[in-house]
């Protein structure tokens, strides 16, 4: 049976549900329609447009491989303070990041959507800059998005950046310090296990993000968000089923996860793409020391990656009471 929302709704929190439904849809379709626009202007009188942009998008192609182009205008917009009312979304340091230094923030977990991650580091709406005063954050995001014309300036004004090691090396290598590069370690194959109460991380084999560290000299900063998983339900995909068969195929092929999740409508509680209405909170732990070698060796990776997980259980274990994760709750690693 469906659960209708009551017409008494305070208008705030309908203003709430539209921006969340406007980030959304953006993500969701502002590519595709981008392409789209592009390539139909082509063929009116207004041909010119699309001439003019091409041009600059050649001229600026290299851009998201280079720290990206922030706008401040854009990350303080009141569109985003609306959308982290929503859940609502908060930001907790756990201890003061040095703005001489750069930092590599491994993101824990992926979710669906990524939501906490976005608001936190591409928005100015939980105080970032803020909290932790002189440091500059990107999030990496997968190469694809960054192929659509407009709208791949869009998404760099908040601070997303390609996701490679170009990429990384252009952020980490600031002289001056101060820049903080977050990777949501799990990617999109972790969205499939994203789902209310699931605390599996795929991150034993993930050590890429460490010898970048390594390479680079970038202090390490275990980052937990919980609640993440909370947002959305999804259909049952356990490992060795039909459907995570054809998930792990379709992700291989295209680079992108295809979770089949359902959160809540806009005017009903019951179905639809909206996430539900859970709080989120990103918990920023520590940040590990780690000194620069510029050809670590495998010893040096696994030793520093099991410090790091030894991290990130500690500030899981350390806060996981106060948002509702049973005390008999821990993580496990895949």
């Amino acid at each position: 049976m469906v659960e209708f929302a009551p017409l008494s709704v305070p208008w705030k929190r309908r203003l709430q549900t539209l921006m969340v439904l406007q980030w959304l849809l953006s993500f969701l379709a502002m590519g595709p329609i981008c392409i789209a626009a592009f390539i139909g202007l082509l063929f009116t009188r207004f041909w010119l447009l699309s001439v003019l942009y091409a041009t600059w998008w050649y001229l600026d192609r290299n851009k998201p491989w280079q720290g990206g182009r922030r706008v401040q205008t854009i990350r303080r917009l009141v569109i985003w303070k609306h959308m982290k009312d929503y859940f609502p979304v908060s930001l907790v340091k756990t201890a003061e990041l040095d703005p001489s230094r750069n930092y590599l923030a491994g993101i824990h977990p992926h979710g669906v959507l990524a939501t906490g991650s976005f608001i936190n580091l591409c928005t100015e709406s939980t105080g970032f800059s803020e909290i932790f005063p002189g440091i500059r954050p990107h999030l990496m995001m997968l190469n694809l998005w960054f192929r659509a014309p407009v709208f791949r300036d869009y998404i760099m004004s908040g601070g997303l950046v390609t996701s490679d090691k170009e990429s990384a090396a252009h952020i980490l290598n600031r002289k001056g310090g101060g820049n903080l590069l977050g990777i949501i370690i799990g990617g999109a194959q972790e969205a499939l296990n994203a789902r209310p109460g699931a605390y599996t991380l795929l991150l034993r084999n993930r050590k890429g993000f460490i010898r970048l560290a390594l390479i680079h000299g970038a202090a390490l900063v275990p980052v937990f968000s919980f609640g993440e998983n909370d947002l959305y339900d999804q259909v049952e995909n356990s490992p060795g089923s039909w459907l995570r068969w054809i998930q792990n195929r379709l992700q291989k092929v295209m680079g992108i996860s295809l979770p089949l999740f359902h959160g809540r409508g806009v005017f009903q509680y019951s179905f639809g793409l909206l996430p539900h209405r859970r709080p989120i909170t990103t918990v920023v732990g520590k940040p590990i020391d780690v000194p620069q070698t510029p050809q670590p060796s495998q010893e040096d990776v696994d030793k520093l990656h099991q410090h790091y997980i030894k991290e990130l259980c500690n500030l899981f274990e350390a806060h996981k009471l106060k948002y509702n994760v049973p005390e008999d709750q821990h993580l496990e690693f895949c």
